[in-house]
């Protein structure tokens, strides 16, 4: 655009990223706040997508992208006060679902045995809600007449944001381990094949070594990336 400063065209994502509450609630259609940061830096997403946030945040994305402020998208949700999900423990099965949909690792629990949300750290992103096959979660708004930032404040979305960063770290963790323990029972099982097996059926000796082997790949690309910090 003619006379437009290009810098105002490409904000920080850092800028962004931190202008946004950390909920990581995923209602702007990203997979979390920073995706999103990253989408508006690049020119692909609007301003007013992060109900969180609410029309304090929308002011705060239009200061930092020099775009003009927006009402909310309604289609990404509404602004209202900061809500805590709270688990009915009559109900609970103890299915776990719900912890591993939490991206901030707010809620507690083993297979089997009743969960509870630690209050304190709870965003209100509401992605435990759906998880839950027998509909025991409820989200109870807890600073009404505050919404938005008015609810929210740096010093929590600071916090949501470390305990965020450990989710994905502990979840990637989780994955490397699996794979690998995957890799080792199959190389286990190939070395246990009986000889006859292995000399007679070339194909199928082909087939579970692309299997290891795509397994091994997968658990390497893992614990490379996570060592190279992406």
């Amino acid at each position: 655009m003619p006379g437009t400063d290009p810098v105002a065209l490409k904000p920080s994502i850092e800028a962004l990223d931190g202008a946004l509450p950390q909920t990581q609630c995923t209602r702007c259609g990203y997979a979390d706040c920073r995706a999103y940061a990253q989408a508006m830096a690049q020119g692909e997403a609007a301003i007013n997508r992060c109900p969180p946030g609410g029309a304090e945040g929308i002011v705060r994305l239009s200061q930092i992208t020099n775009l003009p402020v927006q009402a909310l998208d309604p289609a990404c949700g509404h602004e209202g006060p900061r809500a805590l999900a709270v688990i009915d423990e009559a109900w609970c099965i103890g299915c776990t679902l719900c912890i591993k949909a939490c991206p901030v690792d707010c809620i507690v629990g083993a297979s089997k045995r009743m969960h509870t949300v630690i209050d304190e750290q709870c965003t209100g992103c509401e992605l435990c809600v759906p998880a839950c096959p027998v509909d025991c979660i409820a989200m109870l708004p807890i600073t009404d007449p505050h919404t938005g930032w008015q609810a929210w404040s740096p010093a929590l979305a600071e916090a949501s944001r470390e305990r965020y960063d450990f989710h994905r770290l502990r979840t990637e963790r989780d994955r490397r381990e699996n794979d690998e323990r995957l890799a080792a029972r199959a190389a286990a099982r190939l070395a246990d094949l009986p000889a006859h097996t292995q000399h007679t059926d070339p194909a199928l000796i082909e087939r579970k070594r692309a299997v290891i082997e795509s397994a091994l790949l997968r658990a390497r690309t893992r614990r490379d990336d996570q060592d190279s910090g992406r």
